[in-house]
């Protein structure tokens, strides 16, 4: 992945800026800024100068129609853009401060503070156990076998799964229903001790009820963590969410506390989507 370089921003901590302009004052720190940002697939333009603060212990939720730059902004956010050939980017991505982009930057590290969970569930063909332990062993996080369990189980139990598989824990992964997979990643995720959680669409493949889980797990996880979500579905954004961002042909276009950008949002083009004129 080829970085642009842009002049370096001043820091503006606690301070929410939308896509107007506006400022205002925050209750809560800004984890993740991006300045500027806008990335390049090859000779084709994704994101156009997209600068948006994203608060601590919040879900910031994405929306706008199909290809409109919000899942490609998401993978900015932890660097997953880095694995597609030929992508560019310009501008500055911080974490709690540090340019995500800089020289020297661990990704794997990265990935450990800001972790993802995906559209469709993706358990790995191990136990429900060794699904959760992985990350764990991997990063050498567990003292002994007895805090392996123990940190496992809390995973489990952050991911409100817990109760459904403390008997089922050395059975395969793949025999758990959609919902119960996604939230296995989830704590598959939850297990290295990340800042932030990205999710792509967590509960677009899922059943009324199980979404309605994934919903009440991720207001129940911003007490610990920052979230951002992209969803296609603007009522579980107005859930889920404490802050909207609507993107729109790779720009953002407004961004506000979720109550005001969906009724009574400034800009014209977001009334509409909003509203379903369009999308």
């Amino acid at each position: 992945m080829t970085r642009v370089t842009a002049s370096p921003p001043i820091a503006r901590p606690r301070v929410e800026r939308h896509a107007t302009g506006a400022e205002a004052e925050s209750p809560h720190p800004v984890k993740i800024a991006t300045e500027r940002v806008s990335l390049f697939y090859g000779g084709k333009q994704a994101l156009h100068d997209v600068t948006l603060d994203i608060g601590s212990n919040q879900v910031t939720a994405l929306i706008g129609p199909s290809g409109c730059g919000k899942s490609t902004y998401l993978r900015t956010l932890n660097r997953m853009n880095d694995i597609v050939p030929k992508t560019r980017i310009a501008g500055r991505v911080t974490l709690d401060g540090a340019d995500i982009y800089a020289a020297g930057v661990d990704v794997v590290a990265l990935r450990r503070r800001v972790g993802m969970v995906f559209q469709r569930s993706n358990p790995f063909p191990k136990s429900n156990f060794d699904n959760v332990a992985y990350g764990i062993r991997v990063n050498r996080l567990a003292s002994s076998r007895g805090d392996l369990r123990e940190r496992v189980e809390a995973s489990l139990r952050r991911a409100a799964l817990w109760d459904e598989v403390k008997d089922r824990l050395h059975e395969s992964a793949l025999a758990l229903s959609g919902g119960q997979q996604q939230r296995l990643c989830i704590a598959r995720a939850l297990a290295v001790q990340p800042d932030v959680l990205l999710m792509d669409e967590p509960a677009s493949a899922l059943d009324p009820i199980a979404t309605q889980r994934i919903e009440e797990l991720i207001y129940e996880l911003k007490r610990d963590y920052t979230i951002v979500i992209v969803t296609h579905n603007m009522q579980q954004a107005a859930r889920v969410s404490d802050v909207t961002a609507f993107f729109w042909l790779g720009k953002l276009v407004e961004v506000a506390p979720t109550e005001q950008l969906f009724t009574n949002p400034r800009e014209k083009l977001t009334d509409d989507y909003v509203t379903g004129r369009f999308g």
